[in-house]
């Protein structure tokens, strides 16, 4: 099915800019804050009506904030926040319509990080019912959309950040990973995702709840150069003690790395020829460069694929339970969608698998995934097949078929949030109906430089297919 791209690149302040070439751009004095707030408004109401990626608009107080001074790496560059992080005066619903509309009475630590660096927040991103599908859908209502063609998902669950970032609306937005929530939509949409180490971000308000924290936040970016950027200015706010430091990258590193290539998930289902081709096609270009790849299988039990479904249905648990409390009667549990409710009865009639099941995922976060000493990096797809059209991971799809589909789609990314360990989402390809494919690069637990040399080279040796350009 093939539909026009919709994006909202043009000949206004924002151009093509990344992030960093905006704040560059304000901090000469060429673009005012004003001006780019205007011209992301702009932007955002003409992608809104077809890409639904905005779920809040609070454009009127960010062009006030964007008249006033404001310090920081990234001052006067707009960007979103997505939908389960507590923004001031705007409601927090976690993509759910259970959750009533009753605005944040203050701002997330997260977006506190991101204020701090200078960012304007014109708005939340759209996500699927507590990050739980893959997919930006919903039960009743239309879903979020990828700008290279509307007729396909855009990821999921900071599905609607990566669509604006990718329709040229900001040139960067706020995303979290619990399970590949920001690697998954960077597939989709074409971008740069990096879920970073456990630990090297300051933690949303959710995670520091949970029993194992799998969440890490981060942000989606059209350029390897605004990920580091980013890392290295968050560091300076948010310094974690236990890991190395990062510093900020600015190119390729020398080293020649051992890289180990995993084609095939442990769920023993066939990645789809389509993406195992771009993943071929990186390490060929890897190996052009003088890295050298080997093939490798991931020694992770096949008993991972059943803990971590059951953590997803514990997670699905907790969240009702604590929405419960925090609303009371407002929160309107008949409107819950159908994978959310499943996942928790689930959850509710395996109950006594958890206390073996977390022990296993306690042991992976203490050991990590064991990648053997030959190899630096590991490289991987993102996803099991390509980016599918709307619909078939919607959530209104009978529950054991879309939990058969999940399973096979999201088959890559669960393995780095329980180890802890990092892991980029690049562009590397395009599919037969010209939507992009993302490949993975694994580190271990600190080793985001790595990571970022290593995008970096892939970025100036085979540049990322603009959307502009289809």
């Amino acid at each position: 099915m093939d539909h026009p791209a919709m994006h909202a690149f043009g000949d206004d302040v924002l151009a093509e800019h990344d992030a960093v070439g905006l704040a560059d751009l304000v901090q000469r004095r060429e673009v005012s804050s004003v001006e780019l707030m205007e011209a992301a408004i702009r932007r955002a109401e003409k992608v809104q009506p077809v890409l639904r990626s905005v779920v809040w608009e609070d454009y009127e107080r960010a062009l006030a904030t964007a008249t006033q001074p404001r310090d920081g790496p990234f001052a006067g560059v707009p960007m979103f926040v997505k939908d389960n992080t507590n923004v001031t005066g705007m409601p927090t619903r976690f993509g759910s319509q259970a959750i009533p509309e009753v605005p944040a009475a203050g701002d997330g630590k997260f977006t506190k990080l991101l204020r701090s660096l200078g960012f304007h927040v014109l708005g939340k991103s759209s996500m699927p019912e507590f990050g739980f599908n893959s997919t930006t859908e919903f039960q009743g209502h239309p879903p979020a959309c990828n700008p290279w063609n509307p007729a396909y998902s855009c990821g999921g669950s900071s599905g609607g950040g990566a669509a604006l970032v990718a329709s040229g609306v900001v040139p960067l937005a706020h995303g979290n990973d619990g399970g590949g929530s920001i690697r998954i939509p960077a597939a989709c949409c074409g971008l740069v995702g990096l879920k970073p180490s456990r630990g090297r971000l300051v933690d949303g308000e959710m995670a520091r709840s949970l029993p194992i924290n799998i969440i890490v936040e981060g942000v989606l970016t059209r350029s390897v150069r605004d990920t580091a950027h980013f890392l290295a200015a968050a560091e300076q706010t948010y310094r974690a003690t236990d890991l190395p430091p990062v510093g900020l990258v600015q190119g390729p590193g020398q080293r020649r790395l051992a890289i180990g290539m995993i084609v095939n998930s442990i769920n023993g289902i066939p990645t789809c020829p389509q993406t195992r081709a771009a993943v071929e096609q990186t390490a060929t270009l890897l190996e052009s460069l003088g890295h050298r790849v080997e093939p490798w299988q991931a020694p992770v039990p096949v008993s991972f694929i059943d803990d971590f479904a059951d953590y997803w249905g514990f997670l699905a648990f907790l969240v009702g339970w604590f929405a419960r409390l925090r609303f009371g009667t407002r929160f309107q549990a008949n409107r819950l969608d159908n994978l959310t409710r499943n996942l928790a009865a689930g959850s509710r009639r395996r109950f006594w698998r958890m206390p073996r099941m977390l022990y296993r995922m306690r042991k992976m976060t203490l050991h990590e995934t064991a990648r053997t000493e030959k190899f630096d990096l590991i490289l991987s797809p993102v996803l099991g097949h390509v980016t599918p059209q709307l619909g078939y991971l919607n959530p209104e799809v009978p529950f054991p078929e879309l939990i058969r589909r999940l399973t096979q789609y999201v088959a890559f990314t669960p393995i780095n949030n329980v180890s802890g360990e990092p892991g980029i989402s690049l562009p590397s390809a395009v599919t037969d109906e010209g939507l992009p494919i993302g490949i993975q690069l694994s580190a271990p637990k600190g080793q985001e430089r790595m990571l970022l040399e290593i995008a970096y080279e892939l970025e100036q040796a085979r540049p990322w297919r603009r959307i502009s350009a289809r």
